[in-house]
């Protein structure tokens, strides 16, 4: 499955795959780059927060800080203890349009300035829904494979972005130590939620890739 950012036209990912039905082809409501799933490959979670909860803020790059805080605990209390969270705002680089995880967005975690865990957001009157994602194994090849070359990428620059994207991004597989057990780091994630004692059905919202 190809996730494409709210703001991605169709026809970038264009590849046989796709044509052909054998990728499926969305669209999320959040904006930013390509996003590229397979089953039991990483971890997607979800949270909405109403607009009267305590974790939501108004400023949009803060209001993101405390979903990286989330993973960056979680990920500490799973023997990963040099996580750092991007604060501010976000920072696309070279490739980050195109890619979700070749950028720098608010709440994201990192380490050794390579994302571990992505994320987006999409707001609205009532609320705002977090999307958080972190691959086993990060792999931008078969994302690449099904980016049209026609829009956008000719082909100095797929050869820049087959070189470098391999180095923008780390899976929790490739961790010291690793994290293996994808199902054990979305339980842990989901008893750490805040307030997830007495969080209400639709604050706890989250699932799993």
């Amino acid at each position: 499955m190809v996730v494409l950012g709210s703001t991605q036209p169709e026809a970038l990912a264009r590849g046989l795959d796709v044509r052909r039905g054998d990728i499926e082809l969305v669209r999320r409501r959040s904006g930013g780059g390509a996003v590229y799933l397979e089953p039991g490959a990483q971890i997607w979670m979800d949270a909405w927060i109403p607009s009267d909860d305590p974790l939501w803020l108004a400023d949009v790059s803060a209001a993101a800080g405390w979903v990286g805080e989330w993973w960056n605990e979680t990920l500490a209390g799973l023997g990963q203890g040099a996580l750092e969270v991007h604060r501010g705002r976000a920072e696309p680089g070279d490739f980050g349009e195109l890619v979700c995880f070749a950028g720098r967005g608010p709440g994201e975690v990192f380490l050794g300035g390579r994302k571990v865990v992505g994320l987006s957001q999409w707001r609205a009157r009532e609320g705002a829904l977090f999307s958080s994602c972190a691959y086993l194994r990060w792999n931008p090849v078969p994302l690449l494979d099904l980016v049209h070359a026609d829009v956008d990428v000719d082909g100095d620059r797929r050869a820049d972005m087959r070189r470098d994207l391999p180095r923008v991004a780390l899976g929790l597989g490739e961790l010291d130590p690793p994290l293996k057990d994808l199902a054990l780091v979305q339980e842990q994630l989901l008893r750490s939620f805040p307030g997830f004692e007495t969080a209400s059905p639709s604050r706890r919202g989250s699932g799993a890739e």
